[in-house]
């Protein structure tokens, strides 16, 4: 599945976790974006921070962020997690690094998880439905 940067790959409507991922690498962005569909999520996709802050204003409340920490264009992943809260303070978000010494942003115990590539995306399937509680309450709207 190709999709742009921006666009929705909705999911089937019965109230799955919407998570947006925020990663400037197409190719990783496409993957997990497919991934997490598979797993029933409906998937919000942007490529930077402005496409980020456009999704989070033009879309419904997410349910999870998902964010490399470092982005091009000004906008890092710490910048679109305090915006995302500011419209839901209790959004949970996975940080993604290439860095090795985790360059880890404040995290908060519960709602945050840093994870370090490579990774597989079935990794962050599970930690996405761990977080989310998919399948086990309706989204928040």
């Amino acid at each position: 599945m190709t999709l742009p940067a921006g666009h929705n790959v909705a999911g089937d409507g019965m109230g799955n976790a919407r998570i947006l991922i925020v990663e400037d690498e197409f190719l990783i962005r496409m993957t997990l974006a497919e991934a997490l569909t598979d797993e029933g999520f409906e998937v919000l996709e942007a490529g930077n921070g402005q496409e980020a802050m456009a999704a989070l204003r033009d879309n419904p409340p997410l349910d999870l962020l998902l964010t490399d920490i470092q982005l091009p264009g000004g906008m890092n992943g710490r910048d679109i997690a305090v915006a995302a809260r500011e419209r839901n303070e209790n959004i949970p978000v996975i940080f993604m690094t290439g860095r090795p010494d985790g360059t880890n942003p404040a995290l908060t115990p519960g709602y945050d998880v840093v994870i370090s590539k490579p990774y597989l995306p079935s990794d962050i399937c599970a930690v996405a439905r761990r977080l989310t509680n998919q399948g086990q309450q309706p989204r928040r709207d």
